[in-house]
């Protein structure tokens, strides 16, 4: 039954995409995200759906410009630049890396992602689009969040919170720092609803967010939502109640958490003193010392399989941060680094100069991206998350942003 509904939505957002592209990229874009394929287990569960959409949005935007015979505005940003680097550098570690065989498939995967940067760049042409965009990323965890929140409540925090299955954020880790990223573009749309039904609907997922985050007992996911929790309020029109609200939910946290729980969360406090904290510690050890000794190229995509051999041959590195530098070396650090670092910095420039300009609903756009980004800063420390498709989509969403606050002031000076 779940693989008929499956073919059901795929075939009504197939035709959705094709009859207007943009709307096809949101499609896309949920797709991916909720990964619905990853909730059947009949004759869908292997069907490329994401592919499949991506293929008809291509065409559909290319019938509709060859039609009306119009190039999409092209527009430059540093950025840009940046990404060309970025995977310029991808492609010289992977020929120069320890591990070809492995390197080259997942080079292919992961530039799987610039189809979708591109797509975004070229469809999203205004705010309102900009707009829907965001609120298509926060509702495309929102099934799970609320399957979640749920969970969480009813077991009283004491089971463990996943992701949708076969995705990116499946695990309980990787669900958590998702759900933070995905909490400030809820509360985006929150500030931007019209209807009151809507506004309380918007805020019972954003509840329900925090609480599958909190049940995911993760650790990095704790220090995310933490951020968030304090940007939220930092960025909230009525201090007086964001603030005491925030206080009232530490405390119930504190009371109806578990010990268990607590203990766990300690242990961040002394990771050495736990198994899996310490083994994060010497995987990072053995990243680090491995591109300090190859600092230009480092070990290259799959570089894992035989830098981690000490402590087992561990599948990841726990941190995105030493996943580039140990596989990209410092050049890659610092290239990924700016682009992330580079455009929350963008975002807080757009923050302070809309006091100046008052341009309508840019600073709620700004601040919400950059609380999604801080969220991921903080849960990529650890992490290897540092692929996500995720990550990349919203650095397009602020790269779209910078480039319409420049419209809208150039528009308004005349």
């Amino acid at each position: 039954m779940r693989d008929i509904a499956l073919l059901v939505m795929l075939l009504a957002l197939g035709w959705a995409s094709f009859r207007r592209p943009w709307v096809g990229l949101l499609a896309l874009v949920f797709v991916g995200v909720m990964h619905p394929q990853g909730y059947v287990s009949g004759f869908m569960q292997g069907f490329p759906a994401y592919f499949a959409l991506l293929v008809v949005v291509a065409l559909s935007a290319g019938w509709q410009l060859f039609r009306g015979r119009a190039w999409p505005p092209l527009f430059w940003d540093w950025r840009l630049a940046g990404l060309a680097l970025l995977w310029g550098q991808f492609v010289l570690t992977t020929a120069l890396g320890i591990n070809p065989w492995a390197g080259w498939p997942r080079l292919m995967e992961v530039s799987k992602i610039l189809p979708l940067i591109l797509v975004v760049l070229l469809l999203i042409d205004t705010r309102v689009k900009l707009n829907w965009l965001l609120m298509t990323v926060g509702l495309s965890l929102a099934a799970v969040i609320v399957k979640g929140g749920y969970w969480a409540f009813i077991t009283g925090f004491h089971d463990r919170v996943y992701g949708p299955p076969g995705s990116q954020y499946a695990g309980n880790n990787e669900f958590a720092v998702a759900t933070a990223m995905a909490i400030p573009l809820l509360a985006l749309w929150y500030r931007e609803a019209d209807s009151k039904m809507l506004r309380w609907i918007v805020a019972i997922l954003i509840a329900l967010g925090f609480a599958s985050a909190l049940s995911s007992w993760s650790r990095g996911g704790l220090l995310s939502i933490s951020v968030v929790a304090l940007l939220l309020v930092w960025h909230s029109r009525r201090k007086w109640l964001a603030i005491p609200l925030l206080l009232m939910v530490v405390g119930l946290a504190v009371v109806g958490l578990s010990d268990e729980w607590v203990a766990r969360m300690q242990t961040m406090a002394a990771p050495e003193l736990e198994a899996s904290a310490a083994t994060r510690l010497e995987l990072w050890r053995l990243g680090w010392d491995y591109a300090l000794q190859h600092p230009w190229f480092g070990g290259g995509f799959g570089g894992w399989i035989y830098l981690t051999l000490p402590v087992g041959a561990s599948r990841a590195w726990h941190s995105a941060y030493i996943e580039i530098v140990a596989e990209h070396g410092f050049p890659g650090l610092v290239l990924w680094g700016s682009l992330v670092f580079g455009s929350a910095v963008s975002l807080s420039v757009l923050i302070a100069r809309n006091r100046r300009w008052q341009l309508p609903g840019l600073t709620d756009q700004a601040a919400m991206l950059r609380a999604s980004l801080a969220a991921y800063l903080v849960g990529a420390a650890f992490l290897s998350i540092a692929y996500w498709e995720l990550l990349y989509l919203l650095l397009a969403c602020a790269i779209l942003l910078s480039r319409f606050a420049k419209v809208a002031r150039i528009e308004r000076t005349g």
